[in-house]
């Protein structure tokens, strides 16, 4: 196989259109532990730092949001999901401090990802 000659080294960045940024902000941050990075109001975009990623969100009522539709509903969805890598793994800490946030949580699964198994 020949080498491509687009060397990808990771995810830069996501963009999710969200319906309440407020809430976004709030779980992302005081659930998540992810940092406000940027904030560019005018364009309707909120970027936070998620490791060497960047988590951003576009209100479905702002510049960016409405050019691609209306708010997803029951019938359709933005996307499936996407996942975010935790080292050092510990089960019982991240449920319990999930749990104190008032998600629900299910039970851990191994699951094929972008390094392998876990």
């Amino acid at each position: 196989m020949a080498e491509n000659p687009i060397p990808i080294k990771g995810l830069d960045h996501i963009v999710l259109r969200v319906r309440d940024i407020d809430v976004m902000l709030r779980y992302y941050g005081d659930v998540l532990g992810c940092t406000l990075e940027k904030v560019q109001e005018d364009i309707g975009l909120w970027q936070m730092r998620a490791g060497d990623a960047l988590i951003d969100f576009a209100p479905v009522d702002g510049p960016i949001g409405r050019q691609k539709g209306p708010a997803p509903g029951p019938e359709g969805h933005n996307q499936d999901h996407f996942c975010l890598l935790v080292d050092p793994w510990d089960e019982a800490a991240i449920r319990s401090a999930l749990e104190a946030h008032g998600c629900d949580v299910e039970a851990a699964a191994v699951r094929y990802g972008a390094t392998g198994y876990g």
